[in-house]
């Protein structure tokens, strides 16, 4: 037999596998039995596939650049009541052990207690080298005093720029920075779905963590606010990275992680982020001024279905209709009416009414629009200048003798006014509780509790009147259409 020089030999191996064995010596030409069988070396070892240029992905470049710009954000907020349960929301049957036991435990038990403040923990991003700081707005809300916490662990005091609850946003500075920092940019382009993402965050206090995964959806609305436009990412999110950034794979920010889908209130896999482009014009807005003002059209708006869209003429089930233009609105003053159906706002297709809403509150009071509209069967284009947000800047530019007094409706998220047949809902908050319970602008409150209402005064009398009371709700009496109805609003304690 010939042998075969600088090969190892493998007679175990085949022995050990016959079927093999007996291939590779047939192939071979080699004998079968008592014979060691020789394989030529690139036979005896299969390689490993290799598929050139692929190799797995490794986030640990992009997170040695970003890491550094990313912080933890501690904050004291003001003393709050510590929730105790004493069975008074509940109802037991008279004379039973329970409702002894329970009103004993209130009558002879401790006082709720006061705390001398609260401590909340949150994230954020670092967004120049002098000391700018981006989180949610809800993790510094009510704060008293705010502390930033580098990853290398060294604490500053920071002072809040501003705030945007609509859009969940604040930004913070650093107070006598002793250096430069790292910092981070927003992205340009808007991440696409199955991108990576990498977010990095304060989960639970446990700072510089690190969780990566996918775009998993986009344009979300989760009912937070009235500008809703989140990306879904997969990538692990808990309490605690609130305000943080999620990365592409070049260290940009694509996204403030804000909130979760949890029914456990762990990670499920489901978070949600305020998107760069939208964040990015926040903060600007923010570091000029400390305030966000938003531009106003003025309309009272319904979705556009099927059926609306017949009745208009419309080829497709979109855009937004007109139910009122506001007295003294940019809209009332550029001729918009009730019946016209808002397609596009200068050339840009509008879906839905929340789409129209972030368009316009996007764009500065006193710009020019060119406003698409559907009306009579016909197209047309409206030229309107934007006024500004009612609420924003008038409000804000009032000395506190001067503000105007609060409605108590405002708590619920409602606006009313007076109509021919009783009180009109004129506007309703998206992210209020009259919203949740289904009122919208057009019904008529007929009565609050037992007792009849003909101007808004009644209305907000009797809810005032009730919360002084100490109810826990006020019900009203609620004509919406042809159908009269009840609808139980809670008074939130604090």
């Amino acid at each position: 037999m010939n042998e075969q020089t600088n090969t190892p030999p493998t007679t175990g191996k085949v022995r050990n596998r016959a079927l093999l064995g007996t291939a590779v010596a047939v192939l071979l030409g080699g004998a079968i039995a008592g014979e060691a069988i020789l394989l030529p070396k690139t036979m005896a070892y299969a390689d490993p596939v290799r598929v050139e240029g692929v190799q797995p992905v490794s986030f640990a470049d992009v997170v040695e650049k970003v890491r550094p710009a990313v912080v933890s954000v501690r904050v004291k907020g003001p003393a709050r009541e510590m929730a105790g349960f004493d069975g008074q929301d509940f109802e037991f049957p008279k004379g039973s052990p329970m409702e002894k036991f329970f009103k004993q435990f209130r009558e002879n038990g401790p006082d709720r207690q006061q705390r001398p403040f609260s401590t909340s923990l949150g994230s954020g991003f670092l967004i120049s080298d002098d000391g700018y700081v981006v989180t949610n707005d809800h993790v510094v809300d009510e704060g008293q005093s705010m502390t930033i916490i580098l990853d290398d662990g060294t604490e500053y005091v920071a002072d809040v720029v501003g705030l945007d609850e609509k859009t969940d946003l604040a930004l913070l500075k650093i107070k006598n920075p002793d250096r430069e920092f790292t910092y981070v940019k927003f992205s340009e382009e808007r991440a696409r779905i199955g991108d990576w993402v990498v977010a990095v965050g304060n989960p639970f206090g446990l700072g510089g963590t690190v969780t990566a995964g996918i775009i998993s959806a986009d344009g979300r609305n989760i009912g937070a606010g009235p500008y809703d436009d989140f990306i879904q990412i997969d990538a692990a999110v808990n309490r605690g990275n609130s305000g943080g950034p999620a990365f592409n794979l070049n260290g940009e920010v694509i996204g403030v992680n804000t909130a979760i889908f949890s029914p456990s209130g762990g990670n499920v896999g489901i978070a949600f982020a305020i998107p760069a482009s939208t964040a990015e014009r926040i903060i600007d807005d923010l570091t000029d001024d400390g305030k966000v003002v938003r531009g106003w059209l003025g309309v009272q708006i319904q979705g556009i279905d099927r059926d609306i869209a017949d009745g208009l003429q419309l080829a497709d089930a979109k855009g937004s209709l007109v139910t009122e233009a506001q007295a003294g609105s940019p809209a009332a003053a550029a001729g918009l009416k009730s019946g016209d159906a808002i397609l596009a706002v200068n050339g840009e297709d509008l879906e839905d009414p929340k789409a129209l809403a972030t368009k316009i509150a996007s764009m500065a009071p006193g710009e020019m629009v060119k406003v698409s509209v559907w009306r009579s069967g016909k197209a047309e284009e409206i030229d309107v200048t934007l006024g500004t947000l009612p609420g924003e800047e008038q409000l804000a530019s009032l000395s506190p003798e001067e503000a105007p007094e609060v409605s108590p409706l405002a708590d619920f998220g409602l606006v009313v006014a007076e109509g021919d047949e009783g009180v009109t809902v004129e506007d309703v908050d998206p992210n209020g509780q009259a919203a949740e319970r289904g009122l919208q602008p057009g019904d008529i409150i007929l009565a609050v509790g037992k007792s009849d209402v003909a101007k808004p005064a009644d209305v907000e009398k009797l809810v005032k009147d009730a919360e002084t009371d100490g109810r826990k709700a006020v019900l009203l009496r609620v004509k919406s259409g042809e159908q009269t109805r009840f609808v139980a609003l809670t008074f939130v304690r604090t």
